[in-house]
């Protein structure tokens, strides 16, 4: 009898020891623990000789512009002496957006002459739209009490009968430097002629 006793607590202690050792037991009256979700991945570490100021932040920086987008009216950031050379170039892009706009009776303004303006609008009776490209102004120069500016143009655009066109040309700008007997027209920046190259 003591022999079965002795098994059957042996037998007993043995059961308690698999017991304590599996996973499913309670260790000093704690509830088993959900095992830790697994640790986030860690951000790549910059290189060492990187240069934080040269990383890229924020959108790229916008291309260079397109020949098309120097047709665009180009407003001034400060006032612009209407005697200055800059002047005289925003008589073309003013002069340009007009025949864009296909308003050829205000773009006569920008001319000294209404007849000679005239005279240069029908070089596009022949096609669709009108564009120009506006280059880069020349220096300004004097001769007989006026002074004179050039600058570089391409009219471009389709014809009206299908096809596209581009003529480059040089506009001549002149103003009458401030003589006695001037007018306040005369004074300011006009086309004197545009020459087909």
């Amino acid at each position: 009898m003591k022999t079965r006793t002795l098994l059957a607590t042996l037998l007993l202690l043995t059961g308690c020891g698999k017991a304590h050792d599996s996973g499913n037991a309670t260790t000093n009256g704690t509830a088993p623990q959900a095992p830790a979700p697994p640790a986030a991945p860690a951000a790549p570490a910059a290189p060492e000789n990187s240069d934080a100021s040269q990383a890229p932040t924020g959108p790229t920086a916008p291309s260079p512009p397109t020949p098309e987008d120097r047709k665009v009216l180009i407003e001034p950031k400060g006032p612009i002496d209407p005697k200055s050379v800059e002047a005289a170039g925003q008589v073309v892009q003013h002069y340009g957006a007009l025949i864009e706009q296909r308003r050829w009776t205000a773009s006569r303004a920008y001319w000294g002459s209404a007849e000679a303006a005239q005279a240069f609008e029908r070089n596009f009776r022949n096609y669709a739209d009108v564009h120009i490209e506006i280059g880069d102004l020349g220096d300004s120069e004097g001769a007989a009490g006026s002074i004179y500016v050039t600058e570089p143009v391409t009219f471009y655009g389709k014809k009206n009968g299908g096809g596209t066109y581009r003529r480059p040309a040089v506009v001549t700008l002149r103003r009458v430097n401030d003589v006695d007997g001037s007018t306040a027209a005369q004074r300011r920046w006009h086309i004197e002629r545009i020459d087909w190259k």
